[in-house]
């Protein structure tokens, strides 16, 4: 790694020696500031050297950079994916109590810079999104960008009109009050129901944490829906490539959130 005066771009041209963390981000595996965190962590290695100190720059036609031990590089294409995540799988890339993660599920040989775009608690199956494009992951994160996830949630007992109501209009809980959420009742039984909510927020366990608040425990979870892209019949475990027509729309929602 030499010295340079500088780490722009140059019209598409050779990428000249860049911060370390913005090569990570344009690789696709985090944000700068999740960058700096696996930096920090001693999770990135250059040419075989755990690299800690931040603003340490790379080269990336000459320098081999690490994340886990896992190649990464930037590419002019990226690669977004689905994922049905079973229950008992951290949302992480790796784990130092070798506890199952979900890149253990996810092709990071066959495309270096996969990140999951939010995670889903080890409890709560269903939609999980990977990317080597931060940006992206970045944008569909946002709080002020609203991008809609829907849930199924098995719960303890039946929800009323008024429960509903409450929901719908934000629970306050011990982090403050929650955004407007969308509830509809799939299936009314004795002892569980089935019920479908929409948020856009992304607070820990925050769907558990809403129903709890209103009485009714959650059984099980599965996230069905991540903006546009739905997770159908995808298998549990498995996983598939998003297709041209779902990787547009994406950035549709992307651009149009941004406007807002």
């Amino acid at each position: 790694m030499g010295n340079v005066s500088s780490d722009a771009d140059t019209n598409g041209e050779r990428i000249v020696p860049m911060r370390l963390q913005k090569f990570l981000a344009r690789a696709g595996v985090a944000s700068r500031r999740g960058s700096e965190n696996l930096m920090t962590a001693g999770r990135v290695k250059v040419n075989g050297i755990v690299i800690t100190e931040l603003g340490s720059k790379v080269d990336p036609l000459i320098d081999e950079v690490t994340v886990d031990d896992i190649p990464a590089h930037i590419t002019d294409t990226s690669t977004t994916l689905a994922l049905n995540k079973p229950v008992g799988y951290l949302t992480t890339m790796s784990d130092p109590f070798d506890r199952p993660c979900v890149a253990d599920l996810v092709p990071v040989t066959d495309h270096p810079g996969l990140y999951p775009i939010g995670r889903l608690d080890g409890d709560t199956t269903g939609l999980l999104l990977f990317s080597t494009d931060g940006q992206l992951g970045n944008a569909l994160l946002h709080p002020r960008h609203h991008v809609s996830k829907t849930y199924e949630a098995t719960i303890e007992g039946m929800l009323n009109r008024k429960t509903i109501h409450r929901l719908e209009a934000g629970i306050t809980l011990t982090d403050g009050m929650t955004a407007p959420a969308r509830v509809s009742v799939i299936e009314k039984g004795k002892q569980n129901s089935i019920v479908r909510i929409s948020i856009h927020e992304g607070r820990n366990r925050q769907v558990r944490r809403m129903f709890r608040a209103v009485g009714h425990d959650v059984c099980a979870l599965k996230r069905i829906s991540f903006g546009p892209i739905q997770l159908g019949s995808l298998e549990l475990g498995h996983w598939r490539l998003l297709n041209s027509q779902e990787t547009t729309a994406l950035d549709e929602v992307v651009q149009r959130s941004m406007l807002k």
